[in-house]
């Protein structure tokens, strides 16, 4: 039986370390002041968020998106011994794509060297859910043969797109820039427990406001149809949030992905070495934790080092304990995912 298994993986972090105390002086290109521009502290967001510090990127526009996974694809390759003329297909996640179109995972792939074999690139849009969902294609892919190499990204960079004023607070304190990569192919074997064993995804489209970015509107002509100087008008081009909602929202479907991963396989927590939540609130984590009955011992964050990565977040945090020795090569991972649309999931796979 062919079944997927995780061949390599990596992670990128930028240099940049923005401690809570910083992010209050920062200008809106990311710039510290002398004076505070945000109405906020380092005990606010840790009481909120569970964050203490993020990455963020140069502002000198010598880093884009598709820079970030290109290193973390670079490691996850290295990890598998493998070039990159091997990969044949590459789902990438980003809500923070390099340009509008054409999609980042075209520029991942020149700057990988492989434009020219022509393999597919898949752009997937699904926020903080991507990884599993990507995982899930990429496993669907492998099972039925279509590809033997998937390069499966996630990466965004937040800093340039986030209202560094109090006005923008909830939101922009949350979000950090980074990277993850797994490479993923096929294996031959009969144990029904090996590699991925369980992906599932699902989607509720009456919240999709409740957590999105217009920053344009095709429904209007030109679709820019505001003045980016003006305080009063410009709020479309920042993230907009309702924190409650999606607080409730999340809780609430990453505990029922992981209630049916567990059922679906008929595994315990006894079978799982790893429980890797997204990582959108240290807050949101620990409700799941608590409502799911999942063992504090069991539980991966990295929310505290990074902030929420979007796309990246699940391999980055893997990856981080790995590094950290903590995660080993077979460990069996369930993580579990929700984003905005409102998107969420699970998956149980071996490292």
């Amino acid at each position: 039986m062919i079944r997927t298994k995780l061949l390599g993986l990596g992670s990128y972090v930028p240099e940049r370390v923005v401690t809570n105390e910083e992010l209050a002086y920062l200008d809106e290109h990311h710039v510290r002041q002398p004076t505070v521009q945000t109405e906020t502290n380092d005990e606010w967001i840790q009481k909120r968020t569970g964050i203490r510090e993020r990455r963020y990127v140069p502002n000198d526009r010598s880093q884009s998106t598709s820079d970030l996974a290109l290193l973390a694809s670079k490691r996850a390759l290295e990890d598998a011994d493998m070039p990159a003329s091997d990969i044949d297909c590459i789902i990438f996640g980003t809500l923070s794509p390099d340009i509008h179109f054409p999609g980042a995972g075209v520029f991942l792939q020149q700057k990988l060297g492989i434009s020219g074999k022509g393999c597919p690139c898949f752009d997937i849009r699904q926020q903080c859910s991507s990884f599993v969902y990507g995982l899930q294609m990429a496993d669907a892919f492998i099972r039925t043969g279509m590809y033997k190499r998937i390069l499966l990204v996630g990466a965004e960079i937040h800093s340039h797109s986030l209202d560094y004023t109090t006005r923008g607070r909830d939101v922009m304190v949350l979000f950090g820039d980074g990277a993850g990569a797994m490479v993923l192919g096929p294996m031959e074997t009969d144990d029904p427990c090996a590699g991925i064993m369980h992906t599932s995804v699902h989607a509720d489209g009456s919240g999709a406001f409740d957590l999105y970015l217009k920053m344009f509107d095709i429904t209007h002509a030109p679709y820019l149809d505001y003045d980016f100087s003006d305080r009063e008008v410009n709020s479309a081009r920042y993230p907009q949030m309702d924190g409650k909602r999606v607080f409730l929202n999340a809780v609430r479907g990453m505990v029922m992905s992981t209630n049916a991963a567990l059922a679906k396989t008929n595994l315990t927590w006894d079978d799982i070495t790893w429980f890797v939540p997204h990582q959108a609130n240290l807050r949101i984590n620990e409700k799941v934790a608590e409502v799911a009955k999942i063992p504090n011992e069991k539980i991966l964050n990295t929310i505290q080092f990074y902030g929420n990565t979007t796309a990246a977040t699940v391999p980055l945090t893997i990856d981080h304990w790995r590094k950290a020795g903590k995660v080993k090569r077979g460990d069996r991972i369930l993580s579990s995912v929700f984003g905005s649309g409102y998107t969420w999931g699970a998956a149980i796979f071996q490292v």
